[in-house]
This record gives C-alpha cells, structure tokens and sequence, in this order.
C-alpha cells in the first residue's frame, strides 16, 4: 500500500534513534522537482522544518533559518547534524519562490544518541536480537553517503532484492541536483529507469519532469535494472545497474501493507552478530 501522504522520509520513521551527522532523504510523487528561482507549473523544491511547527501563512516565502532548512538545488536528500536530543522534523514542498504548496510529510520525532564520531555504532546481539536488530536498522538507513563521490541509486531497493509487483521506486542523486528535461539549469538533470529480463530490454522510464519517484508494473522473475541520471539537455552524467527478483505478492487487506524495518532486511542484509 502506497503512503498516502505524496511527501515522506525515505529512510526514516518517527521514533528513529540516529548519531549525527545522519542521512535524511525526500521523497515526493505527484510533482516533479526543480531548483529554486526557476517557475514551472508542477515542480518545486523540498524544505525541512526542525524544531518549529507549519507557517500560519501559506502565501508568504519561507524564511531562511536553522529551523527552516532550504534544499534550492534539487537535492534528493542531505546530512544533518542536530545537538543531542529530541527533535521533529517535518518535509515541505514549495515552488520556486519559496511559496509553500500545500503539499508536507507528517512530523515525525527523532532522538539524536551522541555524535557518530564518538559513538560506536550499534551492533547486533543475538540475546536482545529484536532490540539491538532494529537500533543497527536505524543507524544503517540514517548514515551519511559520501558527498565526494557523485552518484545516483534507489533509495528503497537494494541488489539482489525480491520485491513484489506493482513495485514503487524511489531515486536519489549525490553530487547533482533535480530538474526537468530541457530546462536550462546547471548542475541539475533527471532520472530514466531501464529494465530488463534476462537481458532483454522490456521497459524505459524516463521522468522527464523531474520526477523522483515512479511506479512500474512488472511480471514475477528475475529483472536488471539500469539507473541513468542524465543532464537537462539528455546527455548520461551517471549511471548504476542492479538485479532484482519480481515476486507474485498475496492480496493484502486494506490495512496491511509491505513489512519494512530490520525483520524486513534480514533476507538481505546478512551482518556478523558477536
């Protein structure tokens, strides 16, 4: 089941507990995004509110603070680094003005542990497998990618994956920002998606409009996907390829939905325990 809200955390929950610096990716389906100062109906920017609650006036541009974090470059996501502690974030699209549309993620409430410096990272204990399994989850979803290696991967599905059809991916960029096919914006390009099966070629996504979320519908069997993140006039700036397996999903009730979290990761995340 989809996320109803077209905002969200792509890697984190309410209730996570992270060391800082700790990765924050965004999510948005519906619109597509484009760096700030450049209008284009349907598109806009993410901004993130920490600490401080929605503005009371919708019409008037977002200020620039530490509790309203601007992303006017297009980024997919960011590393943040908050003092020790509880804090709520909330995710708020706006358009190239800073104008907010009345498009946001819930509030969600983290609590920062210590400094990733100074604080080991949790590790797995076979005695207290849920807790300290689902302490190692959060840590692992949160760290910081490298901001000196450009790249481009999805954000919710890993190599060697199995995931269940219809299948929602979401994509992210380090080192570039998000814009529309066509748009005369430096730094910036968009996603395209090609998959195949058993090396033959079956589907090309492109999103075009800078989208960065997409949903395809694929047959059961094995599948490769082929991440392009490409400039605005079309020319290949990135580029990554992964398998996956496609699997006949169960009908679910209208209140279920995918299992997520550690017992979700364990076919595929395999870590040592000591």
């Amino acid at each position: 089941m989809l996320d109803p809200t077209p905002v969200t955390f792509s890697n984190l929950s309410n209730g996570y507990t992270v060391r800082s610096p700790f990765w924050v990716e965004f999510g948005i389906r519906g619109m597509g995004v484009m760096p700030a100062g450049n209008k284009m109906d349907k598109t806009g920017h993410h901004h993130m509110l920490i600490d401080t609650r929605l503005p009371s006036d919708v019409f008037v541009p977002l200020p620039f603070s530490d509790t309203y974090r601007h992303f006017g470059k297009g980024q997919t996501g960011t590393a943040l680094d908050l003092p020790v502690g509880r804090h709520t974030l909330r995710l708020l699209f706006a358009d190239h003005d800073h104008r907010p549309y009345f498009v946001f993620s819930p509030e969600i409430t983290i609590t920062v542990s210590g400094r990733r410096d100074e604080l080991p990272a949790p590790r797995i204990n076979a005695d207290q497998f849920d807790d300290t399994c689902r302490a190692w989850y959060q840590d692992e979803m949160t760290t910081p990618l490298s901001s000196t290696v450009k790249s481009a991967y999805l954000k919710n599905i890993r190599g060697g994956e199995s995931v269940e059809s219809p299948v929602l991916v979401k994509f992210g960029v380090v080192g570039y920002g998000v814009a529309p096919a066509r748009s005369l914006v430096k730094d910036a390009g968009y996603f395209v998606l090609n998959v195949a099966k058993k090396n033959v070629p079956i589907s090309k996504v492109s999103l075009e409009n800078g989208e960065t979320e997409t949903i395809l519908d694929l047959l059961p069997g094995e599948h490769s996907f082929e991440i392009e993140f490409v400039s605005t006039d079309g020319k290949r700036l990135l580029h990554d390829q992964l398998p996956i397996t496609v699997v006949k999903g169960r009908d679910k009730g209208p209140d279920e939905k995918k299992e997520t979290g550690p017992r979700a990761l364990q076919s595929t995340y395999k870590p040592s325990r000591p």
